[in-house]
């Protein structure tokens, strides 16, 4: 008798019925599929063979394959733009796209471990790992956005330059309808890209922060540093502080000079222990509430730091007690549905990761909150 054989005898020999599995998501998840097109994703192969030539002949795959790899396949190679979207050279036809992906790789205003600089290039790296279908969603981004990446903004290695450079850049993209995600870079970059939105948006801007850190002081060794940008972002006439929502502060790295500022703007807070208390859904209805309050748009910044240590090791500022990732991106993907005007992630640092993990997290962040957007109609129309 094989061992095997002894395997399982009580369910081998039940009778209750099958289980129903219509009653969940996955069933639903493989149905939706099937309505999604692959208009793209043909138009993408058809291009790798005009522009990378047809393959060999012993190759039996003609429609995915070409001698010089033009496109997402294989994951492991190819020209790391994010998710393998088209580099647009000349960014001035950005206003084609949907989406633009756009570097800001900038560490000057770290104060403790840098290497947020090399965030833009860990996070296109890693992005290579995914596809562009997601399955809970059904969503497939290559078929429902125009998406390019534009590269990295040139920073200079000084804070105010690196500053002004970084908002002129989001603003250039914003202004051309297309929705800006943008790589950090540490959180400086929060106060120059929350600046380059509200000069495009007309009206007052919100905005929903994911950290573990409060980001509320006024300077930090004499500069305007990643612990500053949203006493500044704040005081920009359109980005009052009541629209201002930080979800998941608290530990042992908010600096009291932060608290003071944020006591006396009024900023808005909610601590993990907060979050634990109300759950997730009624956080998300908070910060929608309190960010679009008379507002125009939302911008949000996600801190990967926000997320806990043992998930996210690469990073400036590593916190135990944060989210679970699964609770970030349940509230990130809840605060897409009402749509944002562009997003930040912010402070990955390569040197400091293991397996790539934290630029993952931001990855991931990123495309749940473009998927989020598709699925609820708050963007897309430019694809032909």
């Amino acid at each position: 008798m094989s061992f095997y054989k002894r395997h399982a005898p009580n369910l081998r020999e039940h009778t209750r019925p099958r289980p129903d599995f219509s009653q969940f998501e996955g069933p639903a998840a493989l149905a939706r599929e099937e309505k999604i097109p692959s208009t793209q994703w043909e138009a993408e192969c058809a291009r790798g063979k005009e522009f990378g030539l047809e393959p060999a002949d012993s190759i039996e795959d003609k429609t995915e394959i070409s001698v010089f790899q033009r496109g997402e396949l294989p994951h492991w190679s190819g020209i790391n733009t994010f998710l393998k979207t088209p580099y647009l050279e000349d960014v001035r036809k950005v206003g084609e796209y949907d989406v633009a992906f756009v570097g800001a790789p900038f560490d000057i205003g770290t104060t403790y471990r840098a290497g947020t600089r090399f965030g833009p290039q860990g996070i296109r790296r890693i992005s290579s790992l995914y596809t562009t279908y997601n399955f809970e969603a059904g969503v497939d981004l290559r078929e429902s956005l125009k998406m390019c990446d534009v590269g990295d903004i040139f920073c200079p290695a000084n804070i105010t330059k690196g500053h002004d450079q970084i908002t002129k850049g989001v603003a250039h993209i914003l202004s051309q309808g297309t929705l800006p995600m943008i790589m950090g870079g540490d959180h400086s970059i929060g106060y120059p890209c929350a600046r380059g939105v509200a000069e495009v948006v007309e009206g007052n801007v919100g905005i929903i922060h994911l950290d573990r850190h409060i980001d509320t002081q006024e300077k930090d060794m004499d500069e305007i540093m990643h612990t500053c940008p949203w006493f500044h972002a704040t005081n920009i006439p359109n980005c009052p502080p009541s629209n201002l929502v930080q979800v998941g502060i608290g530990g042992w790295q908010v600096p009291r000079p932060g608290v003071k500022q944020g006591r006396i703007k009024g900023t808005n807070v909610l601590t993990i222990g907060d979050i634990e208390k109300i759950g997730i859904e009624k956080t998300i209805e908070i910060a929608l509430e309190t960010a679009w309050k008379g507002a125009s748009a939302v911008y949000l910044s996600f801190d990967v730091d926000s997320v806990d240590a043992g998930f996210v090791p690469g990073t400036g500022w590593p916190e135990p007690g944060g989210f679970l990732p699964r609770e970030a991106l349940a509230i990130l993907k809840g605060v897409a549905k009402e749509g944002i005007v562009a997003m930040e992630a912010v402070e990955v640092s390569p040197p400091y990761d293991i397996s790539d993990i934290t630029a993952l997290m931001a990855v991931r962040a990123m495309v749940d909150v473009l998927a989020t957007m598709v699925q609820y109609g708050r963007i897309g129309g430019k694809l032909k």
